[in-house]
């Protein structure tokens, strides 16, 4: 559908759109600056790169499994989990990166809490040399913070779609969808 912005709809369309994608920006903002309150970036940086990610999925990709909680706190937590586990049993040689991010992937897929950004969480503990307690801070206050401001501006803003849109979705909802089994 093309849009005419000599129509009367055409003007109120691109407004109402253009005030979505400002909403949305201005609710990652937000919520990334208030992690930032929580947690301590210059002793976690890199973990900042995996919850910008999930900052995308949640107010960007509002409705998509990947951004419901069970996906989020669960992708987020078991990858970090993961990667201080192997880190803190196996060291960090190369293939001890390869090792936990992989069975992080076994990890998402087998509990159906695939979240992206959370993909990184175990290279990011291993490279930082976690302390167990990393899981609680930065990764759960993290991901936390951030669900909570995504609940709360979703309600806030107009028009917007409220998050979480169902809190267990399944991620992926079936083993086929993701095109790995036939």
């Amino acid at each position: 559908m093309q849009l005419d912005s000599a129509s009367p709809r055409g003007p109120r369309r691109i407004a109402r759109t253009v005030f979505r994608l400002a909403s949305a920006a201005a609710g990652a903002a937000l919520a990334l600056y208030l992690v930032l309150q929580f947690i301590d970036p210059p002793s976690a940086p890199l973990f900042l790169a995996s919850l910008g990610g999930s900052a995308v999925f949640l107010f960007g990709l509002t409705r998509a499994p990947a951004a419901q909680p069970r996906a989020l706190f669960g992708g987020h937590i078991g990858g970090a989990l993961i990667g201080v586990l192997c880190s803190q049993v196996l060291g960090d040689a190369l293939w001890v990166y390869v090792l936990a991010l992989v069975l992080t992937l076994v990890f998402m897929l087998a509990t159906k809490t695939v979240h992206p950004p959370a993909g990184a969480n175990p290279l990011i503990m291993m490279h930082a040399h976690a302390p167990w307690i990393a899981v609680w801070q930065p990764v759960m206050i993290g991901v936390t913070v951030l669900a909570l401001v995504a609940a709360a501006w979703s309600r806030l803003i107009p028009g917007m779609m409220h998050y979480p849109c169902q809190w267990f979705e399944k991620s992926p909802p079936f083993m086929t969808w993701g095109g790995w089994i036939e």
